[in-house]
């Protein structure tokens, strides 16, 4: 047991849409990202999302409307609903989520899809 120190864990990010797992909690994986641009339209269908914004404004768009999440704010997408996280600016994430979850969801051979066995753990 050690405290995770979230600004020394987000100096070691130096990209964009690529998740590193800093713990792991009861089947779940807790990530950080750095984010900026619009990620594709994408669901999960068994698994809810939490998007937890440490840094920054992240929008997160569903069919029929558009959530903002502010900095110490967080939204669960719940399992199986089409999203798509955007960032006008670079903003820095926690997530909540299960071993299991793609972060591409549905999307299969996308640029930024990571598979859960490739997660770097920082």
């Amino acid at each position: 047991m050690k405290a995770v120190n979230l600004s020394e864990k987000f100096s070691q990010i130096d990209d964009y849409w690529n998740p590193r797992v800093v713990g792991e909690l009861n089947g779940q994986q807790v990530r950080l990202v750095k984010v900026f641009g619009e990620f594709p339209f994408h669901k999960h269908e068994h698994e809810d999302e939490m998007f937890f914004v440490v840094k920054g404004k992240l929008k997160i768009e569903f069919e029929d409307r558009t959530e903002n999440v502010n900095e110490n704010e967080f939204l669960i997408v719940p399992a199986n609903v089409l999203h798509r996280p955007v960032a006008e600016k670079e903003v820095e994430i926690m997530l909540f989520v299960t071993k299991e979850n793609v972060n591409t969801g549905n999307i299969e051979n996308h640029q930024w899809k990571r598979d859960t066995k490739s997660l770097k753990k920082i």
